[in-house]
């Protein structure tokens, strides 16, 4: 698939969707590759037949005026062996015996690009030439001019043999192989095979590095595929991984009483994942494989060719995954790792109702889907669902990234914590504490009232936490503790990503201690908070003792500065500021998430 540059824009013509309640089998899935850094490419998968539509109800919130809520942000011959040749992708989700209806596959992506091309005319130009499409043909110097040694092992047949293809994903070809000498010997593994023919431009090549970068620097997680080696030749790269039977999570999980632990894995999956700074980008039911058919048996996670490490504050601007499970922020072209929660909170909601919560004909049409339709929780089987699990999966599929769950709150959630799995370190919790070290007396004085108003459910996560970062004995906690406890999760993925770079601006911590109470105003989010059906209540208890300890006296201009808004914004702040000159509730509920210019206009109608 090639190039698509500009925004993805939602076209009306695909007034196709279907109701989200409709049951029906789980989608088979294309994984979609539009971008401007990366080329991946992906066999069209047989057509399944196609299924009722009702018609979805599409529901986009209105603006209010109430404190609660806050408005969304912005011809080479083939070194294979006999029987070892190309086949079309597979489907590895079940058949109708599990669904009143099949699910059609999504269709490709070249109507995304007829869609902008009738809206603006034509398509975006790519900013480093055309990656061709359809077979087009490469000009020989440009061929020539890439570099495609990466500097390998390149006695392949030597140490492995190769048996027959297993699976096929964006850019290569998967085969069974067993090793012939060393560790590996007799060992049954498997091979991703890249033809270097298929390498045209540098970013696919640097795709290649990337890919087997990321494998060996998160290579050791029992949920992550392991990685052993990576070889090349003339014609091809060779990435040698630990063999996986290919039981993928609908085949085999598709009964809820198993959903709570299918759950646990994912989310144990991407909680190694963020510590590290790393987002897979195509997380969906085939990328998890299972060890076994036994109950107990362990899942992984495979394909890493959409991967990418994730530097501090860095927004990825890629617009690449399956149109099934692609976060709204990926399709605003400005994301991070709480893409790939969403994944799994779209994959939560099948594997407990078995339908999809997004859906329609069209990729376009299921972007516009996940853009502007809310999931339906309302249809058999949902009223039978436990409101913990409810409540957990509307908390990973609420489409502002910011008051989504981290990995590592999730598994503190009533729904899935358990005292045997430990809590990872979140990294989430570096990068709001060292926004309070910043913040002003008066911000803080506020975030420490709010932090009083959290429930004991709320409060669990950051025990956790605290005691993650190994308090001293008069129990604070200073840089130090935050140092080592970033040393002791270290990973190779962590040093790629500059992770300890995020030390260097929580300087103000070697000067002072923190102890829980403060941990906790220091450590909460105001927007995760206010995605809590609790939020009303915690708000009004907060602006209670904030009204006691915190609230003063305060001018228009000196609210103004605290949030960073110029004099065009005073008429609105001038709202926020009793006839005593103190915060009311608006002001409060605004004041703690710092809320812009544009926004509190919003609000106001």
């Amino acid at each position: 698939m090639g190039q698509c540059y500009g925004k993805t824009i939602p076209t009306t013509e695909d007034n196709d969707n279907n109701n989200n309640n409709n049951n029906g089998h789980p989608p088979t899935t294309t994984t979609t590759v539009i971008h401007h850094q990366h080329q991946h490419q992906q066999q069209p998968q047989s057509p399944l037949p196609s299924s009722v539509n009702n018609g979805v109800k599409h529901t986009t919130p209105a603006r209010s005026s109430s404190p609660w809520s806050s408005p969304y942000p912005h011809g080479i011959a083939s070194p294979l062996p006999a029987g070892v040749s190309p086949s079309p992708a597979r489907s590895s989700t079940p058949g109708r015996r599990f669904f009143k209806r099949p699910f059609p596959p999504p269709s490709p992506a070249k109507h995304i690009k007829a869609s902008l091309a009738r809206r603006f005319g034509h398509a975006k130009q790519p900013r480093e030439g055309p990656i061709p499409e359809d077979g087009a043909a490469i000009e020989p110097e440009v061929l020539q001019s890439l570099d495609k040694n990466f500097g390998y092992n390149k006695n392949f047949g030597a140490k492995y043999e190769l048996g027959k293809e297993i699976g096929r994903g964006h850019f290569g070809h998967t085969c069974h192989a067993r090793g012939k000498k060393g560790d590996l010997k007799d060992h049954s593994l498997a091979v991703k095979i890249i033809s270097k023919v298929k390498m045209t431009t540098a970013i696919s090549i640097e795709d290649v590095r990337r890919e087997v970068k990321i494998l060996r620097a998160l290579s050791g997680h029992k949920h992550l595929i392991q990685f052993y080696d990576a070889c090349e030749d003339t014609n091809n790269v060779y990435i040698v991984m630990e063999y996986v039977p290919p039981l993928a999570l609908f085949r085999w999980k598709v009964h809820r009483s198993r959903c709570k632990i299918d759950n646990r894995s994912d989310i144990e999956c991407c909680c190694f994942l963020p510590p590290s700074r790393f987002v897979h980008r195509d997380l969906k039911p085939e990328n998890f494989l299972f060890m076994s058919k036994s109950e107990d048996a362990d899942m992984k996670l495979i394909d890493f060719g959409l991967s990418d490490f994730i530097r501090p504050e860095e927004r990825l601007n890629d617009i690449v995954g399956s149109a099934y499970y692609v976060a709204p922020e990926v399709l605003h072209r400005s994301y991070s790792l709480e893409a790939d929660i969403w994944s799994i909170g779209v994959i939560s909601y099948i594997l407990l109702c078995g339908s999809r919560p997004f859906w329609a004909r069209t990729e376009s049409g299921i972007f516009r889907a996940v853009l502007r339709a809310d999931p339906n929780f309302d249809d058999i089987p949902w009223p039978s669902v436990s409101p913990e699990a409810k409540d957990f999966v509307k908390r990973l599929l609420n489409k502002d990234y910011r008051k989504r769950m981290s990995a590592a709150q999730a598994l503190t959630h009533p729904w899935l914590s358990s005292e045997s799995h430990p809590i990872p370190l979140d990294i989430l919790i570096y990068k709001l504490v060292k926004s309070y070290l910043h913040a002003s007396p008066f911000k803080r004085a506020a975030l420490k009232a709010l932090s009083k108003a959290l429930t004991e459910d709320e409060l669990v996560y950051l025990r956790a936490q605290f005691m993650l970062l190994e308090p001293n004995k008069d129990g604070r906690v200073s840089l130090d503790n935050f140092r080592m406890a970033l040393m002791r999760n270290a990973t190779d993925a962590m040093k790629e990503s500059r992770v300890p770079d995020i030390l260097n601006a929580m300087a103000p911590l070697s000067y002072r201690k923190m102890d829980f109470e403060e941990f906790c105003a220091a450590a909460i989010s105001t927007y995760q908070l206010e995605a809590l059906e609790t939020w009303e209540q915690i708000g009004s208890t907060a602006f209670e003792y904030f009204e006691q300890e915190g609230n003063r006296t305060v001018s228009v201009e000196e609210l103004a500065r605290e949030l960073n808004v110029g004099p065009t914004a005073h008429t609105i702040l001038k709202e926020w500021i009793r006839s005593d000159g103190k915060l009311s509730l608006l002001g409060y509920t605004k004041f703690l998430h710092g809320v812009t210019l544009r926004s509190s206009s919003n609000t106001r109608h």
